[in-house]
């Protein structure tokens, strides 16, 4: 048996050993009393009766050995700004905003809403209401004022930290009147809001509510705020997951279990050493924010990029498609996390740029949000000589369920899966219609995790237990088990591949087809850069397959003959690869498809716009004018 299969092995079978040893990987007040508490399933608790504090965990226990380290690098390419903190500094950074926190009534237990851009800011008031035991709800900056007013009312924060403004891309996005508007429209009122002022906008000042971050803080120049220490069980979070229609979903994690799972993951999976450089590309707004770029590096004693800015624009504001290199080489980055959205994005700059810079420090590129498909895999995987790592999670696992296991055993990883199931997960792949457990090669059904769940995984959903086990632990007929809502199979060596969510399923003419199967042959066309695929509503098959391509070369959006033969060429290979049924119905050439800032292709919105329908909220599209193409092809 492989190290690895043993290591996993024992994760299954002895759960509360394997947990017991890797919860020595963090500091605990008191220990814990019971590691594994799983008498009321679906619900698990873990290291019941232990108290700890992630912002200890993260900040104040690296002080005496590594005080003078660099902990916090940010760096904005909107604003020209590059600034670094060490260990010691950040620790007095948080006592400062959790001083403020406290002047402002906020309390343990109580809950802080960050709406921020990516700005150090937002990580001292996260790591500040850790410090004090307060639950902070971090909510994507720019998100519309209805969105926004939505979560506040599920929340129901104390207090609202923000700015006066984001960037992207040069384009200044003001804050406080979409925050404004929100409060207006929540029936829940924040009792105060807490604004830092960057100078990108103006600001108006609510009298009594509305509060400038740099009069606080100036008053708290010197504070001392000790952490509460929390029981293990006790809230550390919850965000909402994207996408949310209807009344928003808030994933809710503990606090022990967070913390172990991010130390472990750091070390197993990520190979992170205390003293190095984390460079994670995703925004605090979502989980891997959380996980990969606050709390899992600092945990590990390793300085995190806090970047904000797009991966083309340098800090001097012009065109510059190495800027992520020059930083890999100038903060010796070892470990970077970003997704596969963003390297295609690379992929269009001048392929000179991966060897210009010295980034022999760099071990591995993690990549997940998105399925990797091979071309864009084995472009980045020549381009920097390391190896590519997949890995598949989601906000409500708060860390991997699926990738390779290095830093217990260096294994390969292969293009178009995200891996094998980490230690902790029994993950299985399971019948849509029986619930009986697909156990051959390739067999396609849903991927699905038996619990107990493991440390880091979602306790609940944030005041609604039924809700919880309604929506992930009853889809499956017949089982009590987590539904991921993906479909998956695994090959003949134990790696799964994601086919795509089974919401995503395309069903033409009773036969059932996953969206990612046909991208995956699409994908491979030499002239193809990326490509969506929906379902559109047909009144004779019941659903046909859309396809919209980016083209390599921009002939196919200019000549229509050009689009007519690539169109072609394109239907023959899905045809080839998965049989006439799967060819799409057209296959559209556009010059770009909406994405999320996150880099989060917006199917469920191409689709609303074919079946023209309103394709909802859509305040964290990247670039707007995406699905407007896509609106004028149609009409």
């Amino acid at each position: 048996m492989s190290r690895y299969a043993d290591f996993y092995r024992q994760s299954i079978d002895e759960p509360e050993a394997f947990w017991a040893e890797q919860a020595r990987l963090i500091d605990w007040e008191t220990p814990a009393a019971q590691v594994l508490d799983a008498s009321k399933p679906p619900f698990t608790r873990w290291f019941v009766g232990g108290r700890t504090n992630l912002c200890h965990n993260a900040v104040d226990r690296h002080l005496a050995a590594r005080g003078d380290q660099p902990a916090l690098v940010f760096v904005s390419t909107e604003t020209g700004v590059e600034r670094n903190y060490s260990f010691r500094e950040l620790h007095d950074e948080v006592q400062r905003t959790a001083a403020s926190l406290i002047a402002l009534g906020v309390g343990r237990g109580d809950r802080v809403l960050v709406y921020m851009p990516m700005i150090p800011e937002a990580a001292f008031a996260m790591l500040a209401c850790a410090r004090i035991g307060a639950i902070h709800c971090v909510v994507f900056g720019g998100f519309a004022s209805g969105s926004l007013a939505s979560r506040i009312e599920d929340a129901t924060p104390k207090l609202i930290v923000s700015a006066d403004a984001g960037s992207r891309g040069g384009k200044v996005l003001a804050y406080k009147p979409l925050l404004d508007e929100a409060i207006r429209l929540s029936a829940h009122k924040p009792d105060a809001v807490l604004l830092v002022d960057r100078g990108l906008a103006p600001m108006a000042l609510t009298e009594g509510r509305d509060h400038l971050a740099a009069a606080l803080l100036a008053q708290h120049r010197d504070a001392e705020v000790p952490c509460t220490w929390l029981e293990s069980t006790e809230i550390s979070y919850t965000i909402y997951t994207s996408g949310t229609t209807g009344r928003p979903k808030g994933v809710q994690r503990d606090t022990g279990g967070y913390a172990v799972a991010l130390a472990a993951s750091m070390k197993h999976i990520f190979d992170g050493r205390a003293g190095e450089t984390y460079f994670s590309t995703s925004d605090i707004g979502w989980v891997v924010g959380h996980s990969y770029i606050v709390y899992g590096p600092l945990i590990a004693g390793m300085a995190t990029i806090m970047y904000e800015g797009l991966p083309t624009r340098g800090l001097d504001r012009q065109p510059d498609g190495g800027i992520w290199w020059r930083l890999v080489e100038k903060y010796k980055v070892t470990v970077m996390f970003s997704a596969p959205t963003a390297v295609r994005v690379l992929k269009k700059q001048d392929p000179a740029l991966l060897k210009k810079y010295d980034l022999s420090s760099l071990r591995a590129l993690f990549l997940a949000g998105e399925p990797l498909d091979e071309p864009t895999g084995r472009w980045i995987a020549d381009g920097l000589g390391v190896p590519i790592i997949d890995n598949y999670w989601q906000t409500e696992s708060g860390w991997p369920i699926l990738t390779v296991a290095n830093g217990v055993e260096p294994m390969p990883s292969k293009f178009g899966s995200p891996g094998i199931p980490m230690y902790g997960y029994k993950v299985k792949i399971l019948h849509e219609a029986t619930g009986e457990e697909l156990t051959g090669a390739n067999e396609k059904g849903v991927v699905a995790i038996e619990g107990p769940t493991p440390p880091g995984f979602m306790q609940t959903v944030w005041r609604d237990d039924a809700r919880f086990v309604d929506t992930y632990w009853k889809s499956v007929p017949g089982k009590l088990v987590y539904s991921t809502f993906d479909w998956g199979i695994r090959d003949e060596d134990g790696y799964y591949y994601i086919l795509g969510r089974t919401d995503d399923v395309i069903n033409v003419a009773g036969h059932r087809l996953g969206s990612r199967e046909i991208e995956e042959s699409i994908s491979g066309h030499p002239n193809v850069a990326e490509v969506a695929v929906v379902g559109v509503a047909d009144d004779l098959k019941g659903q046909v397959a859309m396809a919209f391509v980016v083209p390599k070369d921009g002939a196919a959006l200019t000549d229509a003959a050009a689009a007519l033969a690539l169109e072609g060429e394109i239907m023959q290979r899905v045809a080839g690869d998965l049989g006439a049924l799967a060819r799409p119905a057209r296959v559209r050439f556009v010059g770009a498809l909406p994405k999320t800032r996150s880099g989060k292709l917006l199917r469920r919105a191409i689709q609303a716009v074919c079946e023209r329908r309103d394709p909802g909220d859509l305040t964290t599209m990247d670039d707007p004018a995406a699905l407007q193409q896509i609106r004028h092809l149609l009409a």
